[in-house]
């Protein structure tokens, strides 16, 4: 086994988005970590009553959306004739293939009363051969998403498998995306693909990734290591291998995601993630036309 080190820490900003909400985004995400266009944290923020804001109806094409909810409660619709709730622990893999448009705002019980609202949306990049699939939805609720806890370490399996426990979510790329939190000096050791891309998100407190250097013939004394310190608001792009061991020196909150490399030319405007500019044109032109979905 090949132990992940951390090969690049990149800070985060805040911006706006939808009508107007403030997320905490990775600087430059699109162009450095394939299959992962985008990360936002969103909030946590807390709203006083009728202050939520959320994203009125928008397009999609060619990519998927992962919104996990840890705090508040939302409400989606889209032109497919789905709709439903987001409540803390509820997943939606939402994938748009060829087109949908949808709308994600705050349910009107959270919106009259207010409160605090955190979660993240995660945009998932299609290679071409999937780009104009048929739309689908899985929504997860919180009691079907599956977790465990083992020594100190609870961790959500969104997609992929951990200490044990696989996700339910069908992907069409080998994903991997774990919610962990982790208690003081826990230690986890997280198996991520070789042939996968792998990057840590820390939202709570901060963890180290123990580095083993390859040495031959030689035993490490014990406990000899590099650790790599990863810290709130920080991504970390990992090293090629395929494992990566997290410790800590206080609580911990954090993202493990990995996906394959596409290796395939981005052409994107907004809310279209294409393989060329004329394929944004053209979905540019089905979105006016109302064709796009």
């Amino acid at each position: 086994m090949v132990q992940r080190s951390v090969k690049t820490i990149v800070p985060t900003h805040t911006v706006l988005e939808g009508g107007g909400f403030k997320v905490r985004r990775p600087a430059a995400m699109g162009s450095l970590m394939s299959p992962f266009l985008l990360l936002d944290e969103m909030g946590p923020v807390n709203y006083g009553p009728k202050e939520a804001i959320g994203a009125p109806s928008h397009p999609h094409r060619g990519f998927e959306t992962v919104t996990y909810l840890l705090a508040g409660s939302m409400q989606h619709e889209d032109s497919a004739g789905n709709a439903g709730d987001l409540n803390p622990g509820d997943v939606q893999w939402m994938t748009a293939g060829r087109g949908i448009i949808h709308s994600e705002l705050p349910h009107p019980d959270f919106y009259d009363a207010g409160g605090v609202l955190h979660g993240f949306q995660i945009w998932v990049n299609l290679p071409s051969k999937h780009k104009m699939m048929a739309p689908r939805y899985q929504e997860i609720p919180e009691p079907d998403s599956p977790t465990v806890e083992k020594d100190g370490v609870w961790a959500r399996v969104i997609a992929g498998e951990c200490m044990g426990v696989t996700s339910t979510i069908d992907t069409v790329i080998p994903i991997t995306l774990i919610h962990v939190k982790m208690e003081k000096d826990a230690v986890l050791k997280q198996t991520i693909g070789a042939d996968l891309n792998g990057m840590v998100y820390v939202f709570g407190g901060s963890v180290k990734l123990v580095n083993l250097p390859s040495v031959r013939n030689h035993p490490l004394p014990l406990g000899f290591g590099v650790k790599q310190q990863v810290n709130d608001g920080e991504l970390a792009l990992l090293s090629e291998g395929d494992v990566i061991e997290l410790t800590c020196d206080q609580a911990a909150e954090l993202l493990i995601l990995a996906g394959p490399e596409i290796n395939e030319p981005i052409a994107r405007y907004g809310p279209f993630v294409m393989n060329t500019r004329q394929e944004i044109q053209q979905a540019v032109i089905d979105y006016q036309n109302g064709t796009l979905a």
